[in-house]
């Protein structure tokens, strides 16, 4: 694997999250060194979604940390928001917007940096070549198929080289023989990249492909760590 030079290690140190009366999460401590991929697992209602979002600063944590390196990023007192923790998201629904391109919906992120143009493009080409869409640039996502707007989404989350990939069930709106080819790209740009990055799927052949570590939860704990 080849190491991000921005990739950095995750530290999760006695997360507990609770809404209303019902804790979700009790008392997480988890490590994912960098540039390596954690692999969550567990039924609906386990735990996985909300412990992401606490990764990606779309919560605060009612106890313990969130440690990105030797930054804490979240704990009860304060959150960094996510467009300051230098991540990239993969979401379930694709999530792209249908009046951009496919190009323009990639340069995004790096617009919202200000990157200037001509380094734009030439990391929008390097991100869709990565993931087979060099020609697909100047379509807008209603042309494509699910599978292609899912990589489309993929080349967005990798194509400022974010120190952290987090992804939300990304392959459960595809058929089977389709969600096995996207694995295995996910598992190859992965590789290329070097990026730390944690996967949530209930999809145990997902977890195997992809992951160096799976984790296993159950009512909000860690029910069982394997390291492949």
């Amino acid at each position: 694997m080849q190491m991000n030079d921005a990739s950095v290690s995750i530290h999760l140190r006695g997360l507990r999250q609770r809404f209303g009366e019902q804790t979700v999460l009790d008392g997480i401590d988890l490590d994912v060194p960098a540039g390596t991929t954690l692999a969550l697992l567990g039924p609906s209602g386990c735990g996985k979604s909300t412990l992401l979002k606490l990764l990606a600063g779309l919560l605060r944590p009612d106890e313990g940390c969130v440690m990105f390196g030797g930054e804490t990023v979240a704990d009860p007192s304060h959150c960094v928001p996510p467009e300051a923790r230098d991540l990239g998201m993969v979401f379930q629904d694709y999530a792209l917007w249908p009046h951009m391109t496919v190009a323009g919906n990639v340069s995004f992120p790096l617009e919202m940096r200000g990157v200037p143009r001509d380094e734009r493009v030439a990391a929008v080409a390097q991100a869709l070549a990565r993931v087979g869409l060099e020609q697909m640039a100047a379509r807008r996502p209603s042309a494509l198929s699910g599978g292609q707007q899912q990589r489309v989404a993929l080349a967005r989350a990798i194509v400022a080289r974010p120190r952290v990939l987090l992804f939300d069930e990304p392959l459960s709106n595809l058929d089977t023989q389709l969600r096995a080819t996207l694995c295995d790209d996910i598992r190859t740009v992965l590789a290329q990249l070097g990026t730390t990055a944690v996967y949530v799927t209930h999809d145990r052949s997902e977890a195997d492909a992809l992951a160096h570590t799976i984790v296993t939860l159950a009512q909000g704990r860690v029910a069982q760590t394997v390291h492949r």
